[in-house]
């Protein structure tokens, strides 16, 4: 669990000093034993030799990889996270709430007898279908079981993709929604995923991925531990994120940040100028950071000058 105390302190100390019309310098979260994180292992595909051996052998605290070594059907075991957190690490199990790829076994299920929970397709990602979250079968059939999962195998915490979806459904498919509705009913089942996993496994992390604004949502800023953010300074792949949104996702990060949650900014850059500069803002906002490929399907070294250990 993060520290709550220490941050109410540093939010009220924060609200005084832009009332006198300066702002505080950001703090580096600490990780929820005490600890500050500074870096991640971001691989969700191609695990050499199906292992985690790499993973483990990463100078990275933090490794979020998926649920399955295939991605489908065959998980990882609890022997297997064991050894990776036998080495410091905290490791999170990556899986999807708002929509969900063709090849994941669930997908079968739901294609053949719960067709209606799939919405439209996710242009950017061919064969991914937005879903009815709020729909109590999707829960039943693919976000509690995969909680169960992640608890029973040993996970530290879950990272969950596609919060974005109530941004991305279309509203002819589901005429009695409302956008601001949607992200409302994110907001919940995030809230409900953390009330889940956290009465089976106390201090179980919840780190959403992308969508930082649901923190105005009653109850979310306070069920998770912490965010990914990806492409904060670049998209993919090389490209420098200057559009209004771009702007806009900083600003609720660094909200979180100053909310006692940690930031873990993934960002796609392979030339070194574009990485260098990545790294530092990592290091001016007190993000954790990976500089990745789109494909995640390998581990890349931290940032120079990132500390590979950390004392919890």
């Amino acid at each position: 669990m993060l520290a709550f105390g220490v941050n109410r302190v540093f939010a009220l100390a924060a609200a005084a000093l832009l009332a006198a019309g300066c702002a505080p310098e950001p703090k580096p979260a600490p990780g929820p034993e005490g600890g500050p994180l500074t870096s991640v292992a971001y691989q969700l595909q191609d695990y050499r030799d199906d292992r985690l051996d790499e993973i483990a052998r990463s100078a990275h605290p933090l490794a979020v990889i998926d649920l399955a070594r295939d991605a489908a059907d065959q998980y990882f075991t609890a022997d297997e996270i064991a050894r990776v957190r036998a080495t410091g690490k905290k490791v999170l199990a990556y899986f999807e709430i708002g929509a969900i790829e063709e090849f994941r076994p669930e997908f079968r299920e739901i294609r053949d007898g719960n067709a209606d929970l799939l919405l439209n397709e996710w242009p950017e990602w061919p064969g991914e279908r937005f879903v009815r979250y709020w729909d109590p079968r999707w829960w039943r059939l693919v976000v509690q079981p995969r909680l169960d999962r992640a608890i029973a195998a040993g996970f530290d915490g879950v990272y969950l993709d596609t919060p974005l979806a109530y941004e991305e459904i279309r509203l002819e498919l589901v005429p009695a929604e409302r956008r601001d509705g949607l992200g409302a009913k994110m907001a919940e089942l995030i809230v409900r995923i953390t009330e889940y996993a956290r009465s089976a496994k106390p201090g179980f992390w919840i780190f959403p991925q992308n969508s930082p604004e649901l923190r105005r949502y009653p109850g979310y800023e306070a069920a998770i531990d912490g965010i990914g953010m990806e492409e904060l300074f670049f998209r993919a792949t090389d490209e420098p994120c200057v559009q209004d949104y771009c702007a806009e996702n900083l600003r609720e990060a660094r909200a979180l940040r100053d909310a006692g949650k940690l930031v873990v900014a993934i960002d796609y850059a392979t030339r070194p100028e574009n990485i260098a500069t990545a790294c530092r803002r990592y290091r001016e906002e007190h993000f954790a950071g990976s500089v990745t490929v789109r494909s995640l399907d390998r581990i890349t070294a931290p940032c120079p000058g990132t500390k590979g250990t950390i004392t919890w």
